[in-house]
């Protein structure tokens, strides 16, 4: 599956699934994750508030080789990884879907990561790479997606118009991970 879409009409941006050969060792050496943060949401007491609170993040080339062993790995593994090209070949976005269904049910599938590279968001990438994961996601059989997202309001405010909800159950090993992330699911 590939899609073409327009950045500033000029650019065009090819959104593919991705294979193992994509993702050599410097693959994200162009991207850019960059993002301050000024206010965050986060749940207490069964209730959604945000707070102020400020800082920024940037990955260093050791953090970008270590996303792309990670997805490799859900390549190899049965996952399925979308990438987003400008017209240099470089990626500005990706996105993974993991392999195994959990909870009670087995009906979630975790989406381990979606990021845009920072001077390509708000152009419909990361809506794109998402609806794509939904797609791969159902192909697996999956009825819910899991999310553990970036507490960000600025992340929250992205999924929250994808459609995205708080996660019903809670899959204790990925909020480990990451305590202070929000746990999301959608509906597919």
């Amino acid at each position: 599956m590939v899609s073409k879409m327009k950045k500033n009409y000029t650019q065009k941006i090819v959104i593919k699934k991705l294979e193992c050969a994509d993702l050599h060792k410097n693959a994200l050496n162009s991207f850019n994750r960059y993002q301050l943060t000024t206010h965050v949401k986060y749940l207490k007491d069964g209730t959604f508030h945000c707070k102020a609170e400020r800082f920024e993040e940037n990955w260093d080339q050791n953090k970008k080789e270590k996303i792309v062993e990670y997805l490799r790995k859900c390549l190899e593994a049965g996952g399925v990884v979308i990438g987003a090209f400008n017209e240099n070949k470089e990626i500005i976005g990706f996105a993974s879907l993991g392999h195994l269904l959990f909870g009670k049910n087995k009906e979630y599938i975790e989406l381990s990561y979606l990021h845009v590279s920072n001077e390509y968001r708000n152009h419909g990438i990361g809506r794109k790479m998402f609806e794509l994961c939904c797609e791969y996601a159902k192909q697996k059989s999956a009825k819910k997606l899991y999310i553990s997202t970036h507490p960000s309001v600025k992340t929250q405010r992205f999924y929250e118009a994808l459609g995205c909800v708080p996660a019903i159950e809670i899959n204790e090993r990925i909020y480990n991970h990451e305590p202070f992330d929000v746990q999301l699911e959608y509906c597919l």
